[in-house]
């Protein structure tokens, strides 16, 4: 038992003479992509679970999210409409 508190006594010596080191930690600036954002606006809607679905494995196999989807659904959408009607 006296073994254990002489190892105990000298733990605390030690830490209190001891300084902690900290670690360093690097920063690292953020690299910014070259392209201009839009302005953004929320669009919320209702759709068929199996059109969801079908969305969502088309992104997992191709590797883009639904609002990239979404996106070019309605560009290609509204070019088609547009070219429709002129």
């Amino acid at each position: 038992m006296t073994d254990y508190k002489d190892k105990l006594g000298g733990l605390a010596d030690k830490l209190k003479k001891d300084t902690p080191k900290t670690p360093i930690q690097e920063v690292h600036p953020i690299k910014q992509s070259a392209t201009v954002k839009e302005d953004e606006a929320q669009l919320n809607v209702w759709i068929p679970k199996a059109l969801l679905k079908r969305l969502k494995s088309y992104g997992v196999e191709y590797d883009t999210s639904l609002k990239d989807i979404s996106i070019d659904a309605l560009k290609f959408f509204l070019d088609a409409k547009l070219k429709k009607s002129i």
